[in-house]
């Protein structure tokens, strides 16, 4: 059956947006596609601020298209369904990462792997199949197909959620497919952010020994009585990084600003492995000799596929895995950034657009 001329018509959606490299947010109005057979509408209730929606509004990467609706940690409650969609229903819990489209034909896509099919359509900052840009999370509701929406689970807080779809996603890959998700690797997590938090979170639920390595000393405490990891190291401090040499079976790098590699690569046993997730805004220094001597690597890990991202998010129902987060309305989101550039957040800022969005718009 087919839809009502009225229905053909774009849905106007609200959000707030970036019209320049200032990287200012404002609020702005534009359109969603109409709900297609295959389509998910869900209305936006929560929406985490990821490093990347900083790079992205101020055109640090050099790719920015504005106007820039940021956010692709995005949940909330299914408003709408396509006649053909299978696996959701009006009123279930659901959240959108930073994929909503892919070929589906490449050998990544029938590998589950669309996070890395070079026709990848991203959340936010990216043409559409048809066209149109696509606009993220920072807005009142979100249309995708359902490939591409995720279920959250009951017992799983939806703010909580949210940070999930990216920062966890981020990290449990890698130590998944690294080989760092066995009970006593030791493994290595530096910066101590909203991707770091996380990654030490699954790491240990994996039943790793974890370390943190970070250039504050101030977050000690935090790291080792709160997050539960084992030891810490200050990466500027020589004398503990010497005694630690040779000790990490792999290191996940979640760092987003330029930072020397070398002493990292010294901490590695031999066939060790540091996996980059941070998304510097220039390139890092690869030493060579500290690389070749021990046969080590540095690699590099981009979220992960649908179905992988399903499993994280029902491993850390199943395990308590919670980012640390603090909540805010939309219109503080100016602020949220700068304080999320000078590092003062623990460990992630959720918008409740669900809440503050309208009144912030109005």
């Amino acid at each position: 059956m087919g839809k009502a001329p009225e229905e053909e018509h774009p849905v106007i959606a609200f959000g707030w947006a970036a019209n320049d490299t200032t990287g200012v947010l404002s609020p702005f109005k534009f359109s969603r596609r109409v709900t297609e057979d295959e389509d998910v509408r869900f209305k936006i209730l929560y929406c985490g601020i990821c490093h990347t929606d900083l790079h992205s509004v101020k055109n640090d990467w050099g790719f920015s298209t504005y106007p820039i609706v940021p956010g692709h940690e995005v949940v909330g409650v299914v408003t709408e369904v396509g006649s053909k969609v299978q696996k959701y229903k009006v009123g279930d819990r659901v959240g959108a990462c930073g994929i909503i489209g892919a070929c589906h034909t490449c050998e990544n896509c029938e590998n589950n792997l669309e996070n890395y099919c070079l026709r990848m359509i991203q959340t936010y900052n990216n043409v559409n199949y048809d066209g149109t840009m696509t606009y993220g999370g920072y807005s009142d509701h979100m249309v995708a197909n359902e490939r591409y929406i995720v279920r959250i689970p009951d017992n799983l807080p939806l703010d909580v959620a949210a940070p999930l779809l990216c920062a966890g996603i981020t990290t449990y890959s890698p130590l998944r497919y690294y080989g760092l998700d066995k009970p006593g690797m030791k493994v290595g997590v530096v910066g101590l952010g909203g991707l770091g938090h996380v990654a030490v979170k699954f790491a240990k639920a994996f039943g790793a020994i974890v370390t943190v390595i970070s250039t504050s000393p101030s977050k000690k405490q935090e790291a080792i009585e709160v997050l539960g990891a084992d030891s810490f190291l200050v990466s500027s401090n020589p004398e503990e990084m010497q005694a630690a040499m040779g000790t990490s079976d792999g290191i996940i790098d979640t760092v987003s600003a330029v930072h020397a590699l070398v002493s990292l690569l010294f901490l590695l046993k031999s066939h060790g492995k540091i996996i980059i997730v941070g998304g510097p805004e220039k390139p890092l220094e690869l030493p060579v000799f500290p690389l070749i001597m021990g046969r080590k690597m540095v690699a590099g890990s981009c979220v992960g596929g649908m179905k992988e991202t399903q499993e994280m998010i029902d491993f850390a129902s199943k395990n308590n895995i919670t980012p640390q987060i603090e909540v805010i309305p939309m219109d503080y989101v100016n602020i949220a950034m700068e304080r999320l550039a000078k590092g003062d957040v623990k460990y992630r800022f959720v918008l409740d657009v669900g809440n503050t969005l309208q009144a912030a718009s109005s």
